[in-house]
Parts: structure tokens; sequence; C-alpha cells
């Protein structure tokens, strides 16, 4: 199938699609934020720089997007109709890179969790995953900058 608008239209679209920061990620950084935890943002020392590190918990959460990272049984990790190609090797290698950066995690003694673009649906259900990921927030010895975990991506560096 061709694509609907002309190949510079198409390439102005895809520039504009961010790779920190996004939309989602300022939500649920948001909302963390008013629950009392403090993190760390796109520790570039970590396998796939997740975005929101817990450095004291020893916790990641990333905020993935339904489309780029092939999220199962979602309609919105739909395959384009245009160079079909392409994007099928293009979108299961993201989630194939995911896999490893999340084993690799894991491997060095963190946990990962996966927050998904299309559970900001529910947000009352979102903070139950989250604070359930995470434990109570605001507790001293748990305080993002401090600890030996920290300590070990700093000198990871």
């Amino acid at each position: 199938m061709v694509d609907s608008i002309d190949p510079a239209a198409r390439s102005a679209v895809m520039a504009k699609v961010r790779g920190k920061n996004t939309r989602p990620e300022l939500i649920v950084r948001k909302l963390l934020f008013a629950a009392g935890y403090r993190y760390r943002l796109h520790v570039r020392a970590l396998p796939g720089s997740p975005d929101l590190v817990f450095p004291s918990r020893r916790k990641v959460i990333f905020v993935h997007g339904c489309f780029w990272h092939r999220h199962d049984n979602c309609g919105a990790a739909r395959m384009p109709k245009s160079r079909v190609e392409f994007w099928s090797d293009k979108l299961n290698g993201n989630k194939a890179r995911d896999v490893r950066k999340h084993e690799k995690l894991i491997q060095e003694g963190w946990q990962v969790l996966v927050v998904w673009e299309c559970e900001l649906g529910d947000l009352t259900m979102l903070e139950d995953k989250l604070q359930i990921f995470l434990g109570p927030a605001g507790t001293a010895a748990n305080v993002a900058g401090s600890g030996p975990a920290l300590a070990a991506m700093r000198t990871a560096r």
C-alpha cells in the first residue's frame, strides 16, 4: 500500500517522535512524584537507559509505547500497511532489544517494570501497580540519591 503523504511530510512527522520525556512518561513521573517517590531519569550507565531508576530500591521502570515496543494483544500495536517488511523488522527488533536489556538488568540485580501506554487509561489501577512494585514511598532508607546502588552506578560510568 502506498503512503498517504509524501516522503518529506512523513519524515517531518517521524522526526517529532521522541525517545524520552514523552507524554506517557511525563504522566507516570507526575504520578510517582505526587505519591512521594523520588527517582533518577534515563540513567545511561544501566542497560537500556531506563526511563525511571530507583537506585536504593534496585528497581527500574520503562514506559513503553504500545506501537513502538509491540505490546502483545494491544490494538495500538498494529502493523502499518505500508512498507510491511521494513516495519516488521524494525518493530520486532525493538521488542527483541527490550528483552535483552531487561534480562541484563535482572542479571545485574535490578527489578524491572514495564508500564505500557495503554495502561494510562486507568490511572487508579496504574497507581496501584506502581505502588505494589515500588513499595512504600518516602522512607528514609529508600530516598533516591543514597545507598550502595547509586554509588555502584556512579562508579560504572
